[in-house]
């Protein structure tokens, strides 16, 4: 801690950062995390507190791990750098590939040349990503997942909407545009957070069908909108979105059992939706 901020961070220790110590019994000393990323300044947070969390990287076809990262040698932003015996590459279209002892022979009967190909050793893992001179990876999106303006730029959909789903009030996001002239998002409102805010507010129907088309919080999801596009370029800018009135859910078949979410049941179902927003 700098000199200079030593007395601040001392007073946040003592009124805060203890406590969330404390509730990981005290004597954390690393926490591990994968499968989804976790926003840069929720883990400098947690980093200020005393509890280090590294985020890592693999799947069930790398028996579970393949990049790592310690305290003692990490980069918030990435997954860490690859295992012993783990080696990286990154494809000319920007996907991940990994070769090592702990990656499987392929699925059985099963030679498709997409997600889980084994090429000259090398798995295709259908990440996006890249590597920096030290060797730490980042990964950007999913490779089916990337969206085709009518324009022919590529837009990677996760980096948006990771952004929105971070905020308080949203619970999904998903982009759409492909062979379209502009980006559009749908969106699904967390009943946690916007029923307790629109009931403060002293809107008398509170119900995520009503909220979902309320001016209010269309103007607050609007200004959440605003504060994520100021990261990217115009072109990569989100122009329109609508609000769904329910959340997406396995039971409806728009989400997985891991709770990804089906992009392309998701544009099917809400085909009509999407395009009123080009009208």
């Amino acid at each position: 801690v700098p000199e200079a901020l030593q007395a601040a961070y001392d007073q946040f220790d003592e009124k805060l950062f203890v406590n969330v110590r404390g509730a990981f019994g005290g004597r954390l000393v690393q926490a591990n995390t994968g499968a989804a990323p976790i926003a840069r300044e929720i883990l400098e947070f947690f980093w200020a507190c005393g509890v280090p969390v590294m985020e890592g990287y693999g799947m069930t076809e790398t028996a579970t791990v393949a990049t790592s990262q310690t305290v003692a040698q990490h980069r918030f932003g990435t997954v860490g750098r690859a295992l012993p015996g783990v080696e990286i590459r990154i494809a000319d279209d920007g996907e991940v590939l990994l070769k090592g002892a702990n990656i499987f022979q392929g699925y059985y009967k099963n030679a498709d040349a997409s997600f889980g190909a084994i090429e000259d050793g090398w798995l295709h893992t259908g990440d996006l990503g890249s590597v920096d001179e030290d060797g730490f990876l980042s990964i950007t999106g999913r490779k089916k997942d990337i969206i085709i303006t009518a324009g022919g730029k590529n837009l990677t959909p996760a980096n948006l909407e990771n952004d929105l789903k971070q905020t308080r009030w949203i619970s999904q996001a998903v982009m759409h545009g492909d062979r379209r002239p502009y980006p559009v998002m749908l969106m699904t409102l967390d009943e946690e957070e916007i029923v307790p805010w629109a009931q403060a507010q002293g809107i008398e129907d509170a119900s995520i069908a009503a909220l979902s088309r309320h001016p209010q919080v269309l103007e607050l999801i609007q200004g959440e909108v605003d504060r994520a596009n100021a990261k990217y370029a115009q072109v990569e800018q989100i122009k329109r979105f609508f609000i769904l009135d329910h959340d997406l859910s396995q039971e409806t078949g728009e989400l997985t059992p891991t709770l990804k979410v089906k992009r392309n049941v998701v544009n099917e179902k809400y085909a009509d939706a999407f395009s009123a927003l080009y009208g």
